[in-house]
């Protein structure tokens, strides 16, 4: 049986579910992560409330680690989290039809050994696939908000 490199197999899960807009290798810059120094259950309600405290809705959470123990890998728990806010989800779809595969937004999160570790693309890779000025503070405000929920996971325990 495989064991999956964290990292590679959060990534995957992440692309797996619709959500890495990155093409090609990511950088740094592409990646916001977090490691979180609890365990995964209370590490999923963190950042569920975590969300929630910065105005997002978790519209559902996506089991993977089902499809890579399929593939032969040994994982402990992964999900993907979906979040937005339902309003501004719904504005943007309407005006802007090719920002639907990117919404809602969504966090990659798993258990490595005693913690769990988050991951997700950075809002502002949106803005060189969207040229529209409008969507830039949108893009920011994103990153900004997806920032205070991982410095929330980070500080913890």
């Amino acid at each position: 049986m495989r064991t999956a490199r964290p990292f590679t197999v959060c990534l995957w899960a992440l692309s797996l579910a619709a959500g890495l807009w990155v093409s090609g290798p990511a950088r740094a810059d592409q990646l916001l992560m977090a490691r979180s120094m609890q365990a995964f259950p209370e590490a999923m309600l963190a950042l569920q409330e975590s969300l929630t405290h910065h105005g997002y809705t978790v519209s559902r959470v996506q089991r993977v680690d089902i499809g890579l123990k399929k593939m032969g890998f040994k994982t402990d728990k992964y999900r993907v989290v979906f979040f937005g806010k339902p309003k501004q989800v719904d504005e943007l779809a309407s005006r802007y039809p090719d920002l639907i595969p990117y919404l809602p937004l969504k966090i990659a999160i798993f258990a490595e050994g005693d913690n769990a570790l988050l991951v997700t693309s950075s809002p502002l890779q949106l803005a060189s696939f969207f040229h529209h000025p409008e969507l830039k503070p949108v893009f920011e405000q994103w990153n900004h908000d997806i920032q205070a929920v991982l410095d929330d996971l980070r500080t913890s325990d």
